[in-house]
């Protein structure tokens, strides 16, 4: 390892390390970042990863964040002499990946930038100076001599519409950009320990892939029909080799229960324009936490056909405002026409700034919508300046609530369909009264819960089973803390009314509620009988809920002679 700041500082790094035969990875390790997108909070910051691969002519696959500038350009010349880089693959063309771009076009004049159509085109309106580009497209090949022949493999909206897959004959090596990546910052090239990265693995899954499920099942087709692979070199976090067929059989299985959704929600966004991308991936993230199905679709890339059969498809519609000038403007129009003669009063729609500066103002499209009789799944969501966390929490807590709109029906229908016997049975399980509370910088959220138990001794710990929908689930990731407000018997109907009413996408669920703050940050509600500090450290996912185990740090009685408020349900297969 080469490390070109104070290693205990813990801020940037850089780690060079010979993968297979002619192949270096330069991965630039950012051990403080703690966001990304739309992720909320990153428990083990991350990496950018960028590879060489040498044969009688070599390759630069990916570069890395405008950040690790010197570092990475210092690192590179200490590799390969710039100048002999006959190639630049970009995987795709989000600024973490490509930023430096332009940087090594400087050092490497003659390089030809190869890449997807759009990819080419974005770097083109990135870059704003002539380069030599080859444009390629799935099963294309390239061929670097000593038999590292390179396949591309096209797999759009993992997760920009320019994104492909590189496969190396010679090594088996895969390099997937964010496909199969993770946040997760850590001395060790490769996936060693299944157990530390695993859910940083799912939830970088649940917030970028997720929405784009289809398209990962597509992009695992064309894999397969690729030779043995024997390391998937990935944009983020450590390279896929001891785990490599557990985790990817994880993405397969994931993906396909989650297109096997009897509906699903069309998301229109505009890559590269404002916050368009990241606000889209956010709504739906929002939404795949409902069990729904997300169709991701960027309107600067987009077939009217292809527009218009998804449109007709789904049962709710979610569209970023677009630029009203310019070429992007005029694609985005024309598809905003088709959206529009294909849309039909069943659908529910959903509406959002982008804060491009440009944007077409999105009032006039809602008028259009209701019009046409469909109805507003949410508020629309204005943007007037550079989306925040609490921003982002709006985002998700829409898509959310769009996601269980279109499930009511479902979910009354399986409401009945228990037996009566076994549904009264069930109902006469009875546990307490609590209020999780956690905050994390400036997002903070509450739940209702009854589903709470003691779960160990040494140490003292807790499960509570979450709902995979509730806007909390968010903020009980492994790592993170939250308030155990246990209500007290003779004074828990207020507070139980209180958090039980419906709260609009990135409403104060606190206003009007005495708290004080925890050592942990989280509020405290004054009125409970007693809290607990907890930290989650572990997750299993079940079908419609996690069960969260927490240990627990601190805890105080307000009033040692009062009992836990209890609740006694009727029936068993709801709340």
């Amino acid at each position: 390892m080469v490390a070109l700041t104070d290693r205990p500082q813990k801020r940037l790094t850089i780690e060079t390390a010979s993968i297979a035969e002619n192949t270096t990875t330069i991965r630039s390790l950012d051990w403080d970042r703690d966001r990304f997108d739309i992720e909320f909070g990153l428990q083990n910051g991350t990496t950018y990863n960028s590879f060489i691969i040498q044969g009688e002519k070599t390759a630069l696959v990916d570069t890395s964040h405008r950040k690790f500038e010197q570092l990475y350009l210092d690192t590179l010349k200490g590799q390969i002499d710039p100048a002999t880089i006959d190639y630049i693959i970009i995987s795709h063309t989000e600024p973490d990946h490509s930023a430096l771009v332009k940087d090594v076009l400087e050092l490497a004049p003659h390089a030809v930038v190869v890449g997807a159509k759009i990819a080419v085109q974005f770097l083109q309106n990135l870059i704003h100076k002539p380069f030599e580009s080859q444009l390629v497209k799935n099963g294309d090949t390239l061929d670097l001599g000593q038999g590292h022949i390179l396949e591309f493999v096209s797999a759009p909206n993992l997760h920009w519409p320019d994104t492909i897959f590189t496969y190396d004959h010679k090594t088996s090596v895969l390099y997937t950009c964010d496909a199969f990546g993770m946040h997760y910052c850590s001395d060790r090239t490769y996936d060693e320990n299944l157990s530390d990265i695993e859910a940083d693995f799912r939830f970088y899954y649940e917030c970028l892939m997720a929405p784009n499920a289809r398209s990962v099942v597509n992009a695992m087709k064309r894999m397969a029909k690729l030779q043995e692979i024997n390391l998937i070199a990935t944009g983020h976090g450590p390279l896929l080799w001891h785990n490599l067929e557990e985790l990817t059989g994880r993405y397969d299985r994931w993906s396909k229960e989650k297109t096997k959704a009897e509906k699903t929600v069309a998301v229109f966004y505009t890559s590269d324009y404002g916050y368009s991308d990241r606000l889209s991936q956010a709504i739906s993230h929002g939404i795949t936490k409902t069990g729904i199905a997300v169709e991701m679709m960027d309107l600067r890339a987009s077939d009217p056909q292809e527009v218009r059969e998804l449109v007709e498809m789904a049962s709710a519609l979610v569209i970023g405002a677009t630029p009203q000038s310019g070429d992007v403007g005029k694609e985005a129009e024309a598809a905003l026409s088709t959206i529009l003669v294909a849309a039909n009063d069943k659908q529910a729609i959903g509406l959002f700034e982008s804060g491009g500066g440009d944007d077409l103002s999105i009032y006039p499209l809602r008028n259009q919508f209701q019009e046409l009789g469909l109805k507003e799944a949410f508020p629309a969501i204005l943007i007037k300046e550079a989306p925040t966390e609490a921003t982002y929490q709006v985002c998700e807590e829409a898509g959310t609530d769009m996601g269980q709109l279109l499930g009511l029906k479902d979910a009354i229908k399986q409401m009945k369909s228990l037996d009566n016997d076994l549904d009264r049975a069930l109902g006469r399980l009875s546990g307490g009264l609590y209020i999780i509370t956690a905050q994390k910088g400036e997002l903070k959220s509450a739940m209702l819960a009854s589903w709470v138990t003691q779960a160990s001794f040494k140490p003292l710990g807790i499960t509570i089973a979450v709902a995979k929908d509730r806007a909390i689930e968010s903020l009980m990731h492994v790592g993170d803390t939250f308030v155990l407000n246990i209500l007290s018997e003779d004074n828990y109907q207020g507070l139980m009314r209180h958090f039980l009413k419906r709260f609009g996408p990135g409403a104060d669920r606190f206003e009007g509620v005495k708290t004080q703050t925890a050592a942990n940050g989280s509020p405290i509600l004054t009125d409970a009988l007693a809290y607990l500090e907890c930290e989650v450290a572990s997750r299993m996912e079940l079908s419609d809920h996690w069960l969260v185990y927490s240990t627990i740090d601190t805890g105080r009685v307000s009033n040692v002679d009062a009992l836990t408020a209890v609740h006694h349900r009727k029936v068993g297969n709801h709340y």
